[in-house]
């Protein structure tokens, strides 16, 4: 029987017990109906991961009592940084969702020249919320005990002209090289586009700040279907897909 992972936003350690924050121990009781002597695995994003027996569980509340430390197998070996445009909707939930399980170690999301999305200032705290919610559900499902980190959203210009010692990358059917034939060099800043992809200026001035302009191949892939290929590239030649 498959053990439940949950995340908690609650400081963890070995031999203690405490009650669930609401969010956890309604996905414990009212989703996955974990009852009395149960077993699950918690983990904050912080302190690794741990198992843990449930003590008592109703409908308002989940007490639990942790045991060992567990060994995690699924967090990256390599840290991958991904800039990537902003799309609309579910499109950028998908994005994110599948670069958490792919490994990705953090997510910028970009405002770029071909960038239909705006977001209000007012609206940026809760679709940060938003994400982070997203990734953290992936690492459930995934195996991850440690979450990417969101950033706040930038622009494409500011992201290419920080300062970094990173390999990077920026991917783009101009590009000379396809992604697979590159030499191995991490940590990796890897850039996507929006949908329509980048613009001429935008190539011009990644070039100039000496990034590598990479090809997926032939084929010309949608923006939330882009990452998905390139870090299962990057993971199966350098990491441990």
């Amino acid at each position: 029987m498959r053990v439940a992972r949950v995340y908690v936003d609650q400081a963890l350690s070995s031999q203690n017990t405490f009650t669930l924050t609401d969010d956890a121990a309604h996905y414990l009781s009212r989703v996955l109906r974990i009852r009395a002597g149960d077993l699950c695995r918690l983990f904050n994003g912080r302190d690794g991961e741990f198992e843990a027996t449930v003590i008592s569980a109703d409908n308002s509340s989940v007490v639990v009592e942790t045991g060992a430390n567990c060994e995690n197998h699924s967090n990256p070996v390599i840290e991958i940084n991904l800039g990537l445009g902003l799309s609309r909707g579910e499109r950028m939930d998908y994005a994110i969702q599948k670069s958490t399980e792919l490994g990705v170690s953090s997510i910028t999301p970009l405002f770029s020249d071909r960038c239909e999305v705006k977001l209000k200032p007012e609206r940026l705290e809760n679709r940060i919320n938003h994400w982070r919610k997203v990734a953290i559900s992936a690492c459930e499902q995934s195996g991850r005990s440690e979450i990417p980190s969101i950033k706040l959203p930038r622009n494409l210009s500011d992201w290419i002209n920080s300062e970094r010692k990173n390999f990077s990358l920026m991917l783009d059917q101009s590009g000379d090289t396809d992604l697979g034939e590159l030499n191995k060099q991490t940590p990796v800043d890897l850039t996507i586009g929006p949908e329509g992809g980048f613009s001429t200026k935008e190539i011009a001035l990644a070039r100039a700040s000496d990034f590598s302009i990479v090809r997926l191949g032939s084929r010309i892939l949608r923006t939330e279907t882009a990452p998905v290929v390139a870090l299962s590239i990057l993971q199966f030649l350098w990491g441990s897909l």
